[in-house]
């Protein structure tokens, strides 16, 4: 989690524009997954018990996915990173609501309360906090972090509908998808021809996909759901000091109110009792 907090600056620092982002990240971050899968296991015997469905599924949560990511990078250069990440964080609430008109499940007063003060916090953020050049805001950065939030929960609906995968040969599928999906892309935003950015882009694929992945995947079954829900809120608050002591990022009182807001609603789930799915950041 605190690994996550710095992609944004990664992000930044490579110069990349955010689908060249998203395309390193999968290519460099899914060949170092399927490496990991032959090391770890038997992925002859997972992809012979892999289903067309399962597998259309696993394609689909990887286009959300990664969507997701090229969302979020964007969002960074519109607005700022902890800005970004903290709007993003809005997720879990939006995951209740995509359940609620998907599947039909029950949405408690409590959890329309929190959704409440969750997006009464955006609105703080989006009305009093100033972008990476000391400038207000810039909605569309708002905008593009809230899709990215949508389009992360969407992926994690998907996730739990294939949660009798192999976690490491789900997160190789979509990061594969990925990298072809976004391929195209590169011809008109193209990775970095400078090698410190290329430098920057493959330490995302291995350091902030690969290997955050490996330490997610093994700690998970180890921890309680309520110690992984309290864990991954290090996340926010990393970028909130990258932010701070890389970029000079100020928070004023109105946008460290909202982000309060936003955190504390999301944080006050209630833990499931059964061991909680690893977030694919």
């Amino acid at each position: 989690m605190a690994l996550s907090g710095t992609i944004g600056a990664v992000v930044l620092e490579s110069g990349a524009a955010a689908p060249a982002a998203a395309f390193a990240r999968c290519l460099v971050g899914g060949l170092l997954l399927v490496l990991w899968c032959a090391a770890t296991g038997r992925p002859r015997s997972w992809l012979a018990a892999l289903t067309r469905k399962d597998l259309g599924l696993a394609v689909l949560g990887g286009v959300l996915l990664v969507g997701n990511w090229v969302l979020l990078f964007a969002s960074y250069a519109l607005s700022s990173i902890s800005v970004g990440t903290v709007v993003y964080h809005t997720q879990p609430l939006l995951l209740v609501g995509l359940a609620a008109l998907l599947l039909r499940e029950r949405v408690t007063g409590d959890q329309l309360v929190r959704a409440v003060i969750a997006f009464g916090g955006v609105a703080l953020i989006a009305l009093s906090a100033q972008g990476s050049d000391g400038q207000p805001v810039r909605m569309a950065g708002v905008a593009l972090a809230l899709g990215a939030a949508v389009l992360y929960a969407g992926a994690s609906l998907i996730a739990k509908r294939l949660a009798h995968l192999r976690p490491q040969l789900l997160a190789a599928i979509q990061c594969g998808t990925g990298a072809v999906l976004l391929a195209p892309a590169l011809l008109i935003t193209p990775l970095p021809s400078a090698p410190g950015g290329l430098l920057w882009l493959v330490l995302l694929g291995a350091v902030h996909t690969a290997l955050m992945y490996v330490l997610m995947y093994s700690s998970i079954g180890k921890l309680a759901t309520g110690t992984v829900a309290l864990l991954s809120y290090l996340y926010p608050v990393v970028a909130v000091l990258v932010d701070l002591l890389a970029y000079g990022h100020r928070i004023g009182p109105l946008e460290g109110l909202g982000m309060a807001a936003v955190l504390l609603a999301a944080l006050a789930r209630r833990p499931a009792r059964r061991r909680a799915a690893p977030h694919q950041r």
